[in-house]
């Protein structure tokens, strides 16, 4: 058991001792409003491991000829039902304990070292959201060979805006349905440097003087999120165009964070420990209910044979994936 101490800490008379602590710099801002309704975070309880939403299949040949001849009988055309699967994930927080002395010799107590904490679980929290939401979209259509572009062994290196229009098409007549982009800071700046160098009407003017690109009037969430990275030689970076409602993050079940003063040892200590879980949905997508089980891990969500499509139409899916370099 790693508890700490009072040695833990460097405590000095007069010393200021700021009311602050480290928080997770990842940027979490990405769902809603903010991805255009491509990423949402909505607040739902679901009982039980998976959460089933289910819908009309495409009808094949729904319209055909008709023979102004004829008066034959014609078969009937069935209606067939489908259904996209969400993932519960349960996660985790602490436990945290330090002894109360220690806090007492920082003339601090519990309830504002719990207060501070709780800063920062809630962002930890928000980025796990944004980081397991993300990996699932990238996988899920990373399966599917016609919504992917790989540019990364290209002889020009990064992201340009031509790369994004050759993943638009991805979509065909559809691409007008992508929402907004998500990509690593990495490809973002080096759209950025192209900006500036790309002699179109007034792009280079307006990333010079508003320190933004063109993104074809959609918005772009710049995220560092390890699931839009692919380690190597170089490193490969995701950038995904989503449709509206590509991903959904349901808080399925209530946030429980509980402190409770161990006794028994030496010094007293105080202990916090929490728990959550969500689900994850990806438009057109069902998760594997035998091969991908239960509570998933992150490499199981990682795994595209645990994302099965069930949209007939890729069109109908979450977005496409560009990999570059």
């Amino acid at each position: 058991m790693t508890i700490g101490t009072q040695q833990d800490f460097r405590i000095a008379p007069e010393e200021f001792f700021g009311g602050m602590v480290e928080v997770v710099e990842q940027n979490a801002e990405a769902f809603n409003a903010a991805s255009a309704g491509a990423i949402r975070l909505v607040p739902e309880r679901r009982r039980g491991h998976y959460a089933a939403e289910s819908f009309i299949a495409r009808v094949a040949a729904l319209v055909t000829r008709r023979d102004i001849n004829a008066v034959t009988g014609v078969g009937d055309t069935p209606l067939t039902q489908a259904e996209t699967i969400g993932i519960k994930v349960n996660r985790r927080i602490g436990p945290v304990a330090n002894t109360l002395d220690s806090l007492r010799k920082l003339g601090r107590d519990p309830g504002e070292m719990s207060f501070l904490l709780g800063r920062q679980i809630g962002k930890a929290v928000a980025v796990d959201y944004v980081d397991t939401a993300l990996r699932a979209a990238s996988t899920a259509i990373g399966g599917q060979a016609g919504l992917t572009l790989d540019i990364s062994a290209e002889s020009e290196p990064g992201l340009a805006h031509g790369a994004l229009v050759r993943a638009m098409a991805k979509l065909g007549d559809a691409g007008g349905r992508l929402s907004c982009f998500v990509m690593h800071s990495k490809p973002y700046y080096d759209l950025m440097a192209q900006s500036i160098a790309d002699k179109v009407f007034e792009v280079a003017g307006v990333t010079i003087y508003q320190g933004t690109v063109a993104t074809f009037g959609r918005p772009t969430v710049v995220i560092d999120s390890p699931a839009l990275m692919v380690a190597g030689s170089p490193n490969k970076y995701r950038v995904l165009g989503l449709v509206e409602d590509a991903v959904e993050v349901a808080e399925s079940e209530e946030r429980s964070i509980v402190s409770d003063v161990v006794t028994g040892l030496e010094n007293l200590v105080m202990r916090i420990q929490g728990e959550y879980a969500f689900n994850i949905r990806v438009r057109g997508f069902a998760w594997d209910v035998a091969g991908g089980g239960i509570n998933p891990t992150d490499a199981a969500i990682a795994t595209a044979a645990n994302w099965d499509a069930v949209a007939a139409d890729p069109k109908g899916m979450a977005g496409v994936r560009l990999t570059v370099a």
